[in-house]
């Protein structure tokens, strides 16, 4: 899915940007937490992975909050209400001439979605809330609250860290934390989202949100869906939505993963969201197959980018962009994604995959670049213009190991590539995170 237009549609109060993408005979209005960037957001196959699921289960809206992204700023001495958001999402379906829609709120995103539900329920054909809550904070009539110690303890890492260190993931996304590409990419999205002083200033805000009197009035069907083991939205906290909501159906599901929500578990929430709107279990159509797929990605490109301006970066990455497809066409690699400052693609053949990288990275030296690739072959699932797969997921976790110049490969590409010349470099075994056992890992040392 390409990346849709960005629009804007005006409030009383300033212009809130949207984008719509996908079709079918449902809306599907997305409310992401306070943070976030329409136009920066699909530069992460991830996240675009996930919204085009989404879109399987019809149009979707979605939309940057006053006070974030490329909607209209908003002053730190006057932050909006859940009733300026809610107003926010009301012209933005007006705009995107939707009368009625379901409404998905995931994270901070859920309490204005509540109060829209029962605020406007003629425009609100179903809920679902994702790792939300009610309340965050500890009340006397609220023990499953954080405690206000360990809130102001958070709101203070929260302003120390934006933009800067990605230490949170340890904490909203644990399987992603220890991954260097998202851990760059969560830190510039970050930035594209807010400054620091508003991110502080509005997470402050949140964590003192209550929307528990408004939830008896939700008339909407409603699924509550939460992470068992989340530990900055407690799983309590979605127990409670479902127990107060009327009729609500509660999923738990194991893992921890909240923020950012597109990481390798949100699947498994894809798939109960597409179950609970269309009443159907999703079996999107699929061919498996064995390929070798190959990541690249920019060593440093955050850096590069401050060192040398937006203009000069962008020339350099079109041209890391023509030297990556010039060779993809010379070693019949398909290209299946640009992943930000790198490339997701497929071969038919793991020595010409072996190949194209180690061009890829020579040719890429003459610019002043430097690449990191990772390569595995096994099994993978095309669906549409996408790919997944263990073994995608594989390749993902071989080249987040690989070193600035290395071309990494699986022991599985090695041992397929035997007698062609090549030679490789043993590394150590290793544990890749997600993925069962432990994986023989080799450098491409020469090409014959």
């Amino acid at each position: 899915m390409a990346s849709p237009p960005t629009r804007y549609a005006r409030s009383h109060a300033g212009y809130v940007a949207y984008q719509t993408f996908g079709e079918g005979p449902r809306d599907i209005l997305f409310v992401a937490n306070w943070a976030s960037n329409l136009d920066a957001m699909w530069d992460e196959p991830s996240l675009a992975h996930y919204f085009h699921r989404l879109a399987r289960a019809g149009r979707v809206i979605c939309f940057d909050k006053r006070g974030s992204g490329v909607s209209d700023p908003v002053p730190l001495a006057s932050l909006p209400t859940l009733e300026d958001w809610m107003d926010d999402a009301r012209v933005v379906l007006d705009a995107a001439g939707s009368g009625q829609a379901a409404v998905v709120g995931d994270t901070e995103g859920g309490p204005m979605a509540m109060l829209f539900a029962a605020t406007w329920p003629s425009r609100v054909s179903a809920l679902v809330l994702v790792n939300s809550f009610a309340r965050w904070r500890r009340a006397p009539d609220y023990p499953i609250g954080m405690p206000d110690y360990t809130a102001e303890k958070l709101i203070s890492l929260y302003g120390q860290h934006w933009g800067q260190d990605p230490a949170m993931l340890g904490l909203t996304a644990p399987t992603i934390a220890d991954d260097p590409r998202m851990r760059e990419w969560f830190v510039r999205y970050q930035r594209l989202a807010m400054p620091p002083g508003a991110s502080t200033r509005m997470y402050g805000w949140v964590t003192q949100l209550d929307v528990r009197s408004v939830l008896p009035a939700i008339s909407a069907p409603t699924l509550v869906i939460h992470r068992a083991e989340n530990r900055h939205y407690r799983v309590e906290y979605g127990r409670y939505l479902a127990e107060h909501i009327p009729d609500a159906l509660y999923v738990e599901l194991p893992g921890a993963d909240c923020f950012p929500f597109h990481t390798a578990e949100s699947d498994r929430v894809l798939d109960e969201i597409h179950g609970f709107l269309t009443g159907e279990r999703e079996s999107p159509p699929s061919d498996r197959e064995l390929s070798t797929v190959l990541f690249t990605d920019v060593v440093g490109s955050t850096d590069l980018a401050a060192r040398f301006g937006d203009a000069r970066w962008l020339e350099l990455r079109a041209a890391h962009n023509d030297v990556v497809r010039r060779n993809l066409l010379a070693f019949h690699g398909r290209e299946v994604a640009t992943t930000g400052d790198g490339f997701l693609a497929t071969f038919d053949g793991p020595a010409r995959a072996v190949h194209c990288a180690v061009r890829i990275r020579d040719a890429v030296r003459e610019l002043g670049l430097e690449i990191r690739a990772g390569l595995h072959t096994g099994e993978i699932e095309r669906r549409d213009h996408d790919i997944g797969g263990l073994g995608v997921h594989i390749a993902a976790r071989v080249m987040a190991a690989a070193q600035c110049g290395e071309v990494l490969v699986s022991g599985t590409v090695a041992d397929l590539v035997i007698g062609s010349g090549i030679v490789f470099r043993d590394r150590a075994a290793v544990e890749l995170k997600g993925v069962p056992g432990t994986w023989r890992l080799l450098e491409v040392a020469r090409l014959p």
